[in-house]
């Protein structure tokens, strides 16, 4: 692992090119350019708010808020795995021509998702000001803590599934309707009150479970985490990190003869 990191040190001048260029091109043409990156989150608060708010009531006080401030870290987590599992494939030209380390191009994707999350938490914090719900400071201090876990949990997540993707084309069709029916199961847009007692326990393996509620205790109830769901988040992260690199480093060796 720590050659790994030293490689990946050495290489880090392709690292920021690609977040670079990704960061440029992702809305190249379209009209409202990067106003996409904060327009996304906000046009699937509107429609899940109308949803729950209106149709199929909740009881939750300043609902939207409730569901924003765990709909931005989903968005990061969703979009590195649906798309970043694709990243090997569709720089395949690069992997068979010149050597660097294969991980940067899943690390990459991941960071450029996440440098985009950070973005939305401008207008995040905008929505909590504007509210008057306001900031728990003491709280905040967690905030860069969740938000490296997250980003850990994610890029572990996203090496598994893009070295997994080369050899099984169809995991990246497969990967939409599973992370759909994984966000059913994480308290996005519900709370984990709501989960029936006899079902807690399996629904607390949810890894994202610990990392949504962390976000929605800092910037929703300006509560300190729990000590347990901090822990659960760490633990999930760093295996997922490590299996992760492990799977990757395993399947690496054939992605060129695959492509």
């Amino acid at each position: 692992m720590i050659s790994l990191f030293k490689n990946l040190y050495r290489y880090r001048q392709m690292l920021f090119s690609l977040v670079h260029r990704e960061l440029r091109g992702r809305y190249k043409g379209s009209v409202l350019g990067f106003l996409w990156t904060f327009l996304n989150p906000l046009l699937q608060m509107f429609v899940y708010t109308f949803v729950f708010s209106i149709i199929m009531r909740s009881n939750i006080e300043k609902y939207y808020l409730f569901l924003f401030v765990a709909l931005v870290p989903w968005i990061f987590f969703s979009t590195s795995l649906t798309g970043g599992c694709a990243c090997i494939l569709n720089s395949a030209d690069m992997v068979k021509k010149i050597y660097f380390p294969r991980e940067i191009l899943p690390l990459s994707f991941v960071t450029t998702a996440f440098v985009n999350m950070l973005y939305c938490f401008i207008v995040v914090f905008a929505v909590l000001f504007i509210s008057g719900i306001g900031f728990n400071f003491l709280a905040l201090i967690y905030l860069p803590l969740i938000l490296l876990i997250e980003y850990i949990f994610t890029l572990g997540i996203s090496l598994l599934s893009s070295a997994l993707t080369v050899y099984f084309r169809d995991l990246q069709h497969i990967l939409g309707i599973f992370t759909l029916a994984w966000q059913m199961l994480t308290p996005v847009m519900y709370s984990s009150k709501n989960v029936p007692d006899r079902y807690l326990t399996l629904f607390n393996m949810n890894p994202m479970t610990p990392i949504v509620e962390a976000f929605r205790s800092i910037l929703y109830y300006k509560e300190i985490p729990h000590l347990e769901n901090l822990l659960s988040a760490v633990l999930f992260g760093v295996v997922f990190l490590l299996l992760g690199e492990l799977v990757f480093s395993k399947l690496q060796k054939g992605f060129a003869e695959e492509l």
